[in-house]
């Protein structure tokens, strides 16, 4: 692919963190952390293309599983957001039983213990798993907030994304940092 075409589509997801935190910081000069991975979160899902097995409904749910880091900063981006002609809404879950009808569950560090347990079960439910635990696309996770420069950044497990049925966008997968199929030790682009 063309380097100019990269730079585009990196503009094109840049831009769209961008838009969502210039609403939800407008007051403060820095977006937090939490801020910029409240607005990756929302995007993903806007490059995401589920399974119809997927149950139907009504909203567009961003889950958290676990210990919420996030306090009001994931509530406040999805307020008035829509992905797909759905309503997004941010819910807390304490089991991965009670993903059923999360499109998007970021897995909490304080699940890092049960990752075993918990993996299997949020991809038979064919959500998209993001955490910023370490080694989360190693251990079969999708998507990775990593830090680089002080700036958040995402590594892709692209086998784990298409072994639960879901099609990431080649232009998310421009954008991230690595991206890996399972079997790969670091990845790649």
């Amino acid at each position: 692919m063309r380097p100019a075409l990269i730079r585009y589509f990196k503009k094109v997801l840049l831009a769209g963190v961008v838009t969502v935190l210039a609403g939800a910081c407008a007051a403060q000069a820095k977006p937090t952390e939490y801020q910029v991975k409240a607005a990756y979160l929302y995007n993903f899902g806007k490059f995401v293309t589920w399974p119809q097995t997927q149950p139907e409904s009504q909203t567009f749910n961003v889950c958290i599983l676990g210990r919420d880091p996030f306090g009001s900063e994931l509530d406040g981006v999805l307020s008035n957001a829509t992905i797909g002609n759905k309503k997004a809404v941010a819910k807390r879950i304490t089991d991965p039983s009670g993903a059923e009808g999360c499109h998007i569950v970021f897995v909490s560090s304080s699940e890092s213990g049960a990752l075993e347990r918990i993996l299997p079960a949020l991809n038979k439910m064919h959500a998209l798993t993001v955490s910023d635990m370490p080694r989360f696309v190693d251990h079969g996770g999708m998507i990775q907030f990593v830090m680089d420069a002080g700036r958040v950044r995402f590594d892709v497990n692209l086998s784990a994304a298409e072994n639960s049925g879901l099609n990431l966008s080649s232009q998310l997968l421009k954008v991230a940092s690595q991206v890996k199929r399972s079997g790969e030790r670091g990845g790649g682009q």
